[in-house]
């Protein structure tokens, strides 16, 4: 695959629809104890440590569910294995290449070599970048979806913080809709009752937003 036609795989790292039945069934499926032992079946097995790794830096344990805890990772290398379409493959697959590249570049080591504070630290790169430095990922990236254009240099780094907004949006789709976190975390009414415009901020489930 040439240079540029990875780097158009990787998208912009947002935009995934998510809306399927066969998504929830996925979804639901994921809810048991974590897996120590968990092997990705969409993913090679240093790309999964990775995601699993990256998604308890954006989705840590506090006094909610983390994302280990819901399975979160297992849930999106199911998602991508069962239900993504061949683009949106292409764009996570390629993105989480990237990512196992620039890993080697800042930290000298294979993915699955590296620690919770390494992941915390390229986590911070990316997501954590100034403004300035997410439009030069985003000029990037745009540059290749013209044909017209020169042909463009692969860059890891735009790459990444491609893919880590995509990990992003899918984690924190998956925690809100996990039933964990819709029944004990936010408000949660399995039968909601009348429209009711005027009342408090406290009778309508503390400010929590809903669970659907």
């Amino acid at each position: 695959m040439k240079r540029r036609q990875v780097l158009k795989n990787l998208g912009l790292g947002a935009g995934y629809v998510i809306a399927a039945p066969a998504v929830f069934n996925i979804l639901q499926s994921c809810k048991s104890d974590p897996k120590s032992d968990w092997q990705p079946v969409f993913m090679n097995a240093s790309n999964g440590y990775a995601l699993t790794q990256v998604l308890d830096v954006i989705l840590p344990k506090t006094d909610t569910p983390g994302a280990s805890e819901l399975n979160i990772a297992q849930f999106i290398d199911s998602y991508m294995d069962e239900v993504a379409g061949d683009k949106q493959r292409e764009e996570f697959k390629a993105g989480a290449n990237a990512f196992a590249l620039s890993f080697k570049e800042n930290f000298d080591k294979e993915l699955e070599d590296g620690e919770a504070k390494d992941f915390e630290k390229a986590v911070a790169k990316y997501l954590g970048a100034d403004e300035e430095t997410r439009n030069a990922y985003l000029k990037r990236i745009s540059e290749t979806q013209d044909p017209e254009a020169p042909e463009a240099d692969f860059d890891a780094h735009a790459g990444s913080y491609a893919y880590l907004n995509a990990v992003r949006d899918l984690g924190i789709w998956a925690w809100k809709n996990s039933e964990a976190v819709g029944e004990n975390v936010l408000w949660y009414d399995p039968i909601p009752g009348a429209y009711l415009g005027c009342i408090s901020t406290e009778e309508a489930g503390g400010g929590k937003t809903m669970s659907l």
